[in-house]
């Protein structure tokens, strides 16, 4: 009975309209999730205005949801709006393939994406070899520059187990088991199994969810986490949003480590580990520009702990670079920060996980070339805490 008003409805173009409100924080070039009802097993092109100007748009199925219709989210980026205001954004949806310069690309064992022809991320995700376990033993994400310029660590050099965008524990205990997740010893490793998820071309963000499979001894599944990486080129940079759901195969996992070993962390290309390099190597943080070749840690400092945002600068080739690592109160806590001039840092937390409250984490990392203000990098992370919000009217 429901099949031929969906037919119908396919045939002809959606709209909507939707209210985009700023909230307290002024907004500048932020990505902002129209939540979308739309009929089951389509695709669709997209048109969006914002208060009559038009903006790209890009439109992502979510899940199945009841009677023939799922769940969807359009993303567009709101150039600017004040806090305080609002803006009308009218969507226009077409049957039709989506098609656009951010596309994935797929090889055996990695998947990049694409901006035209600019890498802008790339998933590292080789078979377990123990033949060559060290090049193996883990899967994480490179970052590119928006120029297309490597700025990430692979396989190798300095600790070698410090690859991209990565996370692990150190010490993670389960059925009265330790294993390292980390520097992945003995037979534990993280294993690509599947992807679940990939956004179709479009000219706004480029995303992918796949499934990591957490091994430990005897090579057994102890936990099975969701990864999902997005990425949206902006003006001045690049933004990418890393966010994990980790479910325990086992009734309860405690995770563990130290600042230097464990958490959510960005390792740059290899070349900033050196003996010169390291030296220009700083750090931006809320209190404060730090002096070249000086690190802050906990727990020799107490207070290096729940940042909402940590930033490096460092050098590669001739240029400078920043990334930004931008850290939410909704993640646990406490959150203690590592700095390392050689080019890694992030943040770690101890917490117990269990089937029935999986662990979910959401991070931001901002990319680009030279120095941002620590007036840009704040607006950056207020964007982040306090999302705008959209209501389709």
């Amino acid at each position: 009975m429901l099949l031929v008003p969906l037919l119908l409805l396919a045939s002809a173009d959606l709209t909507f309209t939707a209210e985009i409100a700023a909230g307290k924080v002024d907004r500048t070039h932020d990505p902002v999730r129209v939540p979308l009802v739309v009929p089951a097993g389509q695709t669709f092109t997209a048109t969006a205005t914002l208060d009559g100007k038009e903006v790209p748009v890009a439109v992502l199925a979510s899940q199945l949801g009841a009677a023939g219709k799922e769940t969807a989210e359009a993303w567009l980026v709101v150039p600017k709006l004040e806090a305080g205001k609002t803006a009308t954004a009218k969507l226009t949806l077409s049957a039709g393939k989506p098609s656009g310069p951010l596309v994935w690309k797929k090889q055996p064992e990695r998947a990049t994406l694409f901006n035209g022809t600019t890498p802008v991320l790339q998933y590292e995700h080789p078979k377990l070899d123990e033949s060559k376990r060290e090049a193996t033993f883990k899967v994480y994400h490179h970052a590119y520059s928006p120029e297309g310029v490597l700025l990430t660590k692979g396989v190798g050099g300095e600790f070698t187990h410090h690859r991209g965008l990565f996370y692990g524990f150190m010490k993670v205990s389960y059925d009265k088991t330790t294993v390292d997740i980390w520097h992945c010893r003995k037979q534990t490793h993280q294993a690509h199994h599947s992807f679940l998820d990939e956004s179709a071309p479009n000219a706004v963000v480029g995303r992918h969810r796949v499934r990591i499979d957490w091994n430990g001894d005897g090579n057994k599944t102890f936990a099975i986490e969701e990864r999902e990486l997005a990425a949206f080129p902006l003006p001045g940079g690049t933004l990418i949003e890393f966010a994990s759901k980790l479910t325990p195969t086992v009734d309860e996992i405690q995770l563990d480590g130290d600042p230097q070993h464990a958490g959510f962390h960005f390792r740059a290309s290899n070349e900033v580990a050196g003996k010169e390099e390291r030296q220009t190597t700083y750090f931006i943080r809320p209190d404060g520009v730090g002096k070249p070749g000086t690190e802050v840690n906990w727990p020799a400092n107490k207070k290096h702990v729940n940042l909402p945002w940590l930033a490096m600068n460092f050098g590669l080739g001739k240029e400078r670079y920043t990334a930004v690592y931008l850290d939410l109160p909704t993640n646990p806590k406490e959150a203690r920060f590592s700095e390392r001039t050689y080019g890694r840092f992030g943040s770690y937390f101890v917490t117990t996980v269990t089937k029935d409250k999986p662990l979910l984490v959401r991070y931001r990392v901002w990319v680009q070339k030279g120095a941002p203000s620590t007036e840009a990098i704040e607006k950056w992370s207020q964007m982040f805490i306090h999302p705008a919000r959209a209501v389709v009217k």
